[in-house]
């Protein structure tokens, strides 16, 4: 059975619309009733689901009832409260997590997002079961609901524990940090402090209508003035739910997850790295150089991370910053990677930092579709285009996930012939779906 609701990261959609408090309570229920069946819990145990949300306005009602849904299908819902992602991954234990969240989505948006025992995302199988179970009554014998009043003390030990090198470790570092009004509002901050950094927080002040609005990794403007006007070493900004993070150097300038990964890899000493297709050529070549593999996903943290377990790998990434690093961890958490990065640094600027891996410029178009597919006369066209290119660029034609429209990306030495080589893809592209 095809998923219908799930998406590539969870359920989500607008609050009142696509997203009901009814459909939220009915995968509580499912959830629970699934992981029963499938003896998921060890031992057979009741299973335990941390609740986690962000901040939006909607979050209460809808922890509510996930935590409802839940007790009903037999588990019990242990309510953290407001918690990062990531925060949830790694405290849920041998236990379950979900987490109401739309991401990096605007405001009026919200979701839920669940992850098996041991912090690991579920599978498309998994969230199929879950799925067909959404009709489901309620277990014979109800479970329950608790509050847990210490995750984020939790969750801030072992983070400073595993990533943050010890005490003094970002002395004399000025860094911006942008919470996206999100999950790391008043959390992460503190803990760039503790290890002795001189802080600028932005986007810390969430009302439950602003998460993710003009500032977090979506939208640096608001960060990349900051670190200039405050004369800033550097800028780190997360999404809304905290598991994403990008930065900006001194002057402003933007740095991905490829750049990221670049600065990250030979600090940590891996061999190894997996990243989606969308990555930049020039990560690969700086890595080739360096004897690092590399091991290229489909787009999504998912992708990344099942390519981490099954190669045993430790660092992965995505261009738009899902940072996974498992050492210490079980899935990509923006904070920890903010706290390597700068301690990567070693005496560096961000931007002489970031300046080793080159970068090839990349266009990007969406061509709306109706739902036509490419033939394979032109499959057969792009593949002997990335043939001749012999390493010097690239294309990548892929159909949206989640829109009705066909992604182009090109990628050349300069940004001419990115553009020209884009523009070609457009003609081939609009010619086979109108």
């Amino acid at each position: 059975m095809a998923r219908r609701i799930f998406g590539t990261d969870g359920v989500r959609g607008i609050v009142g619309e696509k997203l009901t408090v009814d459909l939220v309570e009915r995968l509580g229920r499912a959830a629970a009733l699934w992981a029963t069946a499938q003896g998921a819990a060890p031992g057979g145990a009741v299973p335990r689901f941390l609740i986690g949300r962000d901040t939006r306005g909607s979050g209460p009602e809808l922890e509510q009832a996930l935590a409802r849904g839940i007790a009903s299908g037999g588990g019990v819902a242990v309510v953290g409260g407001v918690l990062p992602t990531p925060a949830v991954a790694l405290l849920a234990g041998e236990g379950f997590g979900a987490v109401i969240t739309a991401s990096h989505n605007p405001p009026e948006y919200n979701g839920v997002k669940f992850f098996g025992a041991g912090g690991n995302k579920l599978v498309d199988a998994d969230e199929e079961a879950i799925e067909s179970l959404l009709g489901a009554a309620a277990a014979a014998v109800p479970g329950r609901s608790e509050p847990l009043d210490v995750a984020v003390a939790e969750y801030i030990a072992l983070v400073l524990d595993r990533f943050g090198g010890g005490a003094g470790s970002l002395a004399g570092l000025a860094i911006g940090v942008d919470c996206a009004n999100g999950a790391y509002s008043g959390l992460a901050p503190a803990v760039f402090e503790r290890l002795g950094a001189r802080v600028v927080t932005v986007g810390d002040a969430p009302s439950g209508a602003n998460i993710n609005s003009g500032c977090g990794a979506t939208d640096l403007d608001l960060l990349a003035r900051t670190v200039r006007d405050q004369g800033l070493d550097l800028g780190i900004a997360f999404d809304g739910d905290g598991d994403r993070m990008l930065a900006v150097t001194a002057a402003g300038d933007p740095i991905d997850g490829d750049q990221i990964v670049a600065i990250l890899a030979p600090f940590l000493g891996v061999d190894q790295v997996a990243v989606t297709v969308m990555s930049n050529l020039g990560l690969h070549r700086f890595l080739g150089e360096r004897g690092i593999r590399v091991h290229s996903t489909d787009v999504g943290d998912r992708y990344v991370l099942e390519a981490l377990r099954r190669e045993g790998g430790i660092l992965g990434a995505e261009q738009s910053g899902h940072i996974i690093v498992l050492d210490g961890h079980v899935t990509g958490d923006g904070l920890a990677a903010a706290l390597l990065l700068c301690r990567a640094l070693g005496g560096r600027t961000l931007a002489e930092a970031a300046a080793a891996m080159p970068r090839y410029p990349q266009f990007k178009v969406n061509v709306p579709t109706s739902g036509k597919t490419l033939s394979q006369g032109l499959r057969d066209e792009l593949a002997d285009i990335n043939t001749n290119l012999a390493g010097s660029g690239r294309v990548l034609v892929r159909p949206s996930g989640t829109e009705p429209l066909v992604r182009i990306l090109a990628e050349a030495e300069n940004r001419e012939s990115a553009a020209d080589l884009c523009a070609r893809v457009e003609r081939l592209v609009r010619q086979e779906i109108g």
